[in-house]
C-alpha cells in the first residue's frame, strides 16, 4: 500500500513501525482483599514511571538542552508529590479499591480541580497530572506505554502527530523517520524533523489506521510518499535512492567552506534557525554563514517560571561564541498563538494567532520584555548580534520596543558592563500592513526578516494548520510574492538588508524566485543550507531579475511555478 503524504524532511528511511499512541487503559473494578500487596503494586508502578521520566529527563537534556529537559523535572515533581500519592494509597486500604481504580479517581479529581482554577499555570498542571498518572496506570496494567526516548532498535514512528516533548525523547540513532495523519511542511513536527535531519511524511491523513506495529514501512521524504509492507522489488529500489542520497549529501558537504555565490557571480547569505544553542552545531556542520532566526521562546517553554536574565544572558553568549564573527539575528520573546507558557495568565482568545503574542505582550509586561533585553545586551560584547522584534504591525510597536531598549541600554553602560555598539536592531515582517508600509519602516529599522509562515496565512487568510483550507496557503502566489518584493525594494532604497527566515526560504521552488528579487539572506533548516547553496550556484540571478515584472504579473501561483520552471531550466 501506498499513501501520499507532504515531504517535511528530506531522505528515505526503511523500518519497521513503531505506532506512538497510548495503550487501552481500561480495566474492571474489583475488590481488594490484601491491601497491603495493593499498595506495593502502587509503589512499584510508581518507581518504574520514575525510572524512566528521569532516562526521558536525561535523554532529552542531551539530545535538545536543558529547557526541553525541564518539563520532565516537572512530570517527576507531581510523582513525588504525597498529596496526590497518599490519598491513592488511602482509597486502596480504607476502601478497599484497586491501584487502578484508586489512582484513577483520584487523579481525576485533581485534574478537575486544576482545569477548574483561574490560574492559568494551575490549569497546565491538569495536563501533567494526567500524563503521569496514565503511565502509572499502564504500568500497573502491565500495558506498554509509548517511550521513544527507550528505544532501542531502528523504527520508523507512526502517530497522529508528534508533540514537542514528544520530539524531545527521539534518539537519533535509532528513529529512523516518522509519518504522520495530520501537519505540514511548518507543523512543529516537521521543523523538528529537519532539525533531527531525519525524513519525515506528514499530512497523510490516515496512515495510523493502515500501519500496525512491526509493519515494514518505508519513508520517501524526497518525494512525499509512504509505502506501507512493500515487496523485496521496493525495498532495493528504495535502498538506492537511498544511497544515492548518501552521495548527493556527500557533494553537497564539499561546499561546506564555500560562500554561497550565483552562477554570475552575486552573493547573498545562508544562514539557519534554531531554537537552542545546542542547534548551532547543526548550523555549523551545515556551511551556514549565520544564525537567520534564533527563536528564544524554547528557553521559556516546558519550564515552571521564566528564565532568569543570567540563564539568558548564557544561552544567548553561548550561541554567539559558537558563530564567532558571523551574524546571529536573535528573536525576542513570540508567546501565544500556539505557544503558550503555563506559568503566564494569557488570556484565552477566539483568534490567538490574530491575538496578544509576541511584541504586543512584552510591550505590555515590560517585568518579562526588559529582562531579555537586558541579558542580549550584555551577551552582545561576545559575537555579532542582531535583535528583532516580531509580529510587528505599527510604526509605534517598533519605536515604543526600540526605546525599552536603548533604555536598557544605557542603564547597562551605567553599571559598568561591555555593550556592542554595532548591534543591528530589525524587525520580523509577517503582517500585511508592514510589507505594505515596508518603505516607512525601512527609514527607522536595520533590516528586515521576513516570515513567511504568518505573512502568507495572514494574506490568504488561512489557517496554516487547517487541513481544509491547506490548498490557500500558496508561497509562490503573486499576492504574497508583491509583499516580498514590496519589502526587499524598501530595504533597498534606504540602503538596508532584506532578508527571509520562514520556511519559504529554503523552499527550492522559492529560492530562484527569491534569488531573482534581490533577497540578501535566507535563512532555513539547517539541514537545507548545503542544498540550497548547490541550488542557487546553477542560478543566474540577473536572468532571473530581469523578468521580475513579468513575475510580479502573474495571476497564479501555478502560472509563477510553471514560468520559473521554463526560465530557470
Amino acid at each position: 500500500m501506498t499513501l501520499q503524504g507532504i515531504a517535511a524532511s528530506s531522505g528515505v528511511a526503511i523500518a519497521k513501525a513503531y505506532r506512538l499512541e497510548l495503550p487501552d487503559l481500561s480495566f474492571d473494578k474489583k475488590t481488594i482483599e490484601d491491601t497491603a500487596k495493593e499498595v506495593q503494586r502502587l509503589e512499584d508502578a510508581l518507581t518504574v514511571s520514575k525510572s524512566e521520566l528521569e532516562k526521558i529527563r536525561e535523554h532529552a537534556k542531551k539530545e535538545m538542552g536543558e529547557e526541553h529537559a525541564e518539563i520532565f523535572s516537572a512530570h517527576l515533581l507531581v510523582l513525588d508529590d504525597p498529596e496526590l500519592i497518599n490519598p491513592i494509597k488511602e482509597k486502596i486500604e480504607y476502601d478497599k479499591k484497586s491501584a487502578e481504580e484508586s489512582l484513577q479517581e483520584i487523579a481525576a479529581m485533581f485534574i478537575d480541580m486544576f482545569k477548574n482554577m483561574d490560574n492559568a499555570y494551575m490549569r497546565e498542571r491538569a495536563a501533567d497530572i494526567k500524563d503521569v498518572t496514565e503511565r502509572v496506570l499502564a504500568h500497573l496494567l502491565g500495558a506498554v506505554f509509548p517511550n521513544p526516548a527507550l528505544i532501542n532498535e531502528e523504527v520508523i514512528i507512526i502517530a497522529n502527530d508528534l508533540t514537542p516533548s514528544d520530539t524531545a525523547q527521539l534518539n537519533r540513532e535509532f528513529v529512523k523517520g516518522f509519518a504522520t495523519d495530520i501537519g505540514g511542511r511548518t507543523s512543529h513536527s516537521a521543523i523538528m524533523a529537519r532539525s533531527l535531519e531525519i525524513p519525515a511524511i506528514v499530512g497523510t491523513k490516515d496512515i495510523t489506521a493502515k500501519v500496525e506495529n512491526g509493519d515494514m514501512i518505508i519513508v520517501d521524504g524526497l518525494d512525499g510518499v509512504v509505502l506501507i509492507n512493500p515487496s523485496e522489488e521496493e525495498i532495493n529500489t528504495y535502498r538506492d535512492k537511498q544511497t544515492n542520497f548518501a552521495k548527493q549529501k556527500e557533494e553537497w558537504a564539499k561546499l561546506k567552506d564555500e560562500a554561497t555565490t550565483s552562477k554570475d557571480g552575486q552573493h547573498v547569505e545562508l544562514g539557519g534557525n534554531i531554537g537552542t544553542p545546542e542547534d548551532v552545531q547543526g548550523v555549523i556542520n551545515n556551511g551556514g554563514e549565520a544564525v537567520g532566526l534564533y527563536r528564544t521562546e524554547f528557553l521559556y517553554m516546558g519550564k515552571s517560571q521564566l528564565p532568569t536574565e543570567e540563564e539568558q544572558y548564557e544561552a544567548y553568549k553561548s550561541v554567539l561564541e559558537q558563530m564567532g564573527d558571523k551574524p546571529v539575528v536573535v528573536r525576542t520573546l513570540d508567546v501565544g498563538g500556539d505557544k503558550e507558557l503555563s506559568y503566564l495568565d494569557l488570556p484565552k482568545e477566539m483568534n490567538p494567532f490574530l491575538g496578544f503574542r509576541a511584541i504586543r505582550f512584552c510591550l505590555e509586561n515590560e517585568n518579562v520584555f526588559r529582562p531579555q533585553l537586558r541579558a542580549l545586551l550584555r551577551a552582545s560584547a561576545h559575537g555579532n548580534l542582531k535583535i528583532m522584534f516580531p509580529m510587528i504591525a505599527t510604526l509605534e510597536e517598533f519605536r515604543q520596543a526600540k526605546a525599552i531598549l536603548l533604555d536598557e541600554k544605557e542603564a547597562l553602560k551605567n553599571e559598568g558592563h561591555t555593550i556592542s555598539d554595532s548591534i543591528e536592531v530589525g524587525i520580523m515582517v509577517e503582517i500585511p500592513s508592514t510589507a505594505v508600509l515596508a518603505k516607512q519602516f525601512a527609514k527607522e529599522v536595520d533590516f528586515f526578516s521576513i516570515g513567511t509562515n504568518d505573512l502568507i496565512q495572514y494574506t490568504m487568510a488561512a489557517d496554516r494548520m487547517n487541513e481544509r483550507v491547506s490548498y490557500l496557503y500558496q508561497p509562490y502566489h503573486p499576492a504574497i510574492l508583491t509583499l516580498v518584493n514590496n519589502v526587499i525594494e524598501a530595504a533597498h532604497s534606504e540602503g538596508k538588508w532584506a532578508g527571509m527566515c520562514g520556511e519559504m526560504a529554503g523552499d527550492p521552488i522559492a529560492i530562484p524566485i527569491l534569488l531573482g528579487l534581490g533577497l540578501d539572506e535566507f535563512s532555513m533548516s539547517a539541514t537545507s543550507i548545503l542544498p540550497a547553496r548547490t541550488q542557487i550556484r546553477d542560478l543566474s540571478k540577473e536572468k532571473i531579475a530581469a523578468n521580475k515584472d513579468k513575475l510580479l504579473a502573474m495571476s497564479t501561483a501555478e502560472e509563477v511555478v510553471a514560468f520559473m520552471k521554463e526560465l530557470t531550466e
